[in-house]
């Protein structure tokens, strides 16, 4: 799991218009150009993106951009305004009764940006390329994927070897290359798809210049240029307090300030933040590869400390000394997903979760505040990952919160190779967000368990969850897997080896002069910043 979203951790985005003049590229590092025109044009605008996009491929065959804001290759199907999956360069699809062949109609008419027409073997093409090519593109699965086929010209038959209800995340993750002209080293910056943009200009670790694909089949968009730009983040910030860019993705501590010409605007996420709470006691089991490993923590393998803490937190305070406000409570995944069960709860209940805590035989008789019971502590560590500070902010603010029942979490900081080492015996603070609900098996498979990478680090164990995921992968339609997605996170989180804290919102400073086109914005992934240009499309420069 820390390969599939680790890579998006640290993206921040920030937009700034600049006046790029001609028919040609703009050939000057963008960071400087826009410094030295800045303001606004009808010619193009420039979007800072972090660094993702230039360390890596954008050929969707090696995973680029399947994260639902890809801007050059569209996919079969795409995700809305409500989270659901609807046909993109599919007209319609349907699954069969056994689960294991999806058929899809492709719509007619519809051009690459060279101006051939895409077909079904070009889905065929595309598929059989990363199924080839697996180890290359970590980020979309197929490897239960045991044929393709153009069953017609505009119709693609998929053959699974075992059902698998998440292979519509697969389609929806991966756009299509043309079969005719497609070059695995030419793609990696000069991609070929059937989406709004083209690439017109790479220059690695300055800018990557885009322009309208004059094909597209919705439309072309109304903006003459976009120029992609890797600068510093704290650097783009200062830029635009000064004048020089129009939209600034912020984060939470610098939320409340405000910036001349410019409007803050909130964006939805199904990105969470919690800490992971080992339900196992304490002790040493051998993972896959027959390694000894310690898993287990005495404190959070009692159900009443975990319990207490879910209803006795007050997250609403807690985002507001975390994240200056920014996001709301989170007592499960968010309500932007379809297939998440929230389950909502009232918290800050902070005598019932002492009560609670008193019945299980922690008692507060040392005088320091912190409960004891048998002799122990209630008391265990917390790690922020990865250099995150907001992380750790907001676990110094659980830990705080915390302190008033009685439980004392120390706070410490790891990398996320040390994280490894101390996910199944002491708290993480984890960030989830992704249209797929095989992060809910990731978090709850007892088949998962010291399985390798970050899955279920908690140690949780419960066949009847387990028979819900099984239900909800071979499902053979979306309501039937939603519905046992939902059952199994109710079961699951009633035993609260999660501690739900947060569901992020994405902040951003917005010139007045740009619209973002907040309407047809889908709610952000786990990906902090570059989700925005989801919808670049519909951007407009205002009169």
């Amino acid at each position: 799991m820390k390969k599939r979203w680790l890579s998006l951790l640290m993206m921040c985005l920030l937009v700034f218009m600049t006046a790029c003049s001609g028919s040609g590229p703009n050939t000057e590092n963008a960071q400087n150009s826009s410094a030295a025109n800045g303001g606004s044009s009808q010619d193009g605008i420039a979007v800072y993106v972090g660094t993702n996009l230039f360390s890596s491929s954008l050929d969707p065959v090696k995973g680029a951009m399947s994260y639902g804001y890809s801007f050059t290759n569209c996919a079969l199907l795409r995700v809305n305004q409500n989270s659901e999956y609807e046909g993109d360069m599919a007209e319609k699809w349907g699954i069969s009764s056994d689960s294991l062949i999806y058929t899809f109609s492709l719509k007619k008419g519809v051009l690459f940006s060279d101006g051939s027409e895409l077909t079904a073997k070009d889905v065929v093409f595309t598929y059989e390329t990363v199924k080839k090519n697996q180890a290359e593109n970590e980020n979309v699965d197929l490897t239960r994927l045991k044929s393709v086929r153009a069953a017609d010209e505009y119709t693609v038959e998929f053959t699974l070897s075992e059902p698998y209800s998440p292979f519509l995340d697969a389609v929806a993750s991966l756009g299509i290359v043309p079969t005719h002209s497609y070059d695995s080293q030419a793609f990696d910056r000069y991609p070929v798809g059937t989406g709004p943009w083209k690439v017109v200009q790479y220059d690695p670790n300055q800018q990557i210049i885009v322009e309208p694909n004059e094909h597209y089949y919705e439309g072309v968009p109304s903006i003459s240029k976009v120029t992609l730009v890797y600068m510093d983040d704290e650097a783009a910030f200062a830029a635009a307090r000064s004048g020089q860019l129009d939209v600034v993705m912020v984060g939470a501590n610098h939320a409340s300030e405000s910036v001349k010409g410019m409007h803050a605007q909130l964006f939805d996420t199904m990105d969470i933040r919690m800490i992971s709470l080992p339900v196992l006691t304490e002790q040493q089991k051998k993972d896959a590869q027959g390694k000894a490993c310690q898993v287990g923590n005495h404190i959070t393998a009692d159900e009443s400390v975990r319990k207490a803490l879910a209803i006795g937190i007050d997250r609403k305070q807690i985002i507001e000394n975390a994240f200056n406000g920014v996001g709301k409570p989170a007592y499960g995944f968010t309500d932007n997903l379809i297939w998440a069960e929230t389950n909502a709860y009232k918290d800050n209940q902070k005598e019932e979760a002492k009560a609670l805590l008193e019945k299980a035989g922690w008692k507060a008789t040392n005088g320091n505040g912190v409960r004891e019971k048998n002799g122990i502590k209630c008391e265990f560590d917390v790690y922020a990952t990865g250099g995150d500070q907001e992380r750790y902010l907001l676990a110094a603010a659980v830990a705080e919160d915390a302190a008033q029942l009685g439980i004392q979490i120390n706070v410490k900081t790891a990398t996320w190779d040390e994280a490894a080492n101390l996910q199944n015996s002491s708290g993480i603070v984890w960030g989830w967000g992704q249209y797929s609900p095989t992060v809910l098996q990731s978090m709850f498979s007892s088949r998962l368990f010291l399985s390798g990478g970050y899955d279920n680090v908690v140690g949780y164990q419960n066949s009847q969850v387990d028979s819900l995921i099984d239900q909800a992968l071979s499902a053979n339609s979306q309501e039937k897997a939603i519905k046992a997605w939902k059952q199994a996170q109710t079961l699951a989180n009633e035993e609260n080896p999660y501690l739900y804290i947060a569901n992020i919102e994405h902040c951003y400073f917005v010139s007045d002069s740009l619209d973002v086109s907040v309407n047809t914005q889908i709610a952000h992934p786990h990906g902090h910043g570059a989700p925005v240009i989801c919808n670049m499309k519909d951007w407009t420069l205002k009169a």
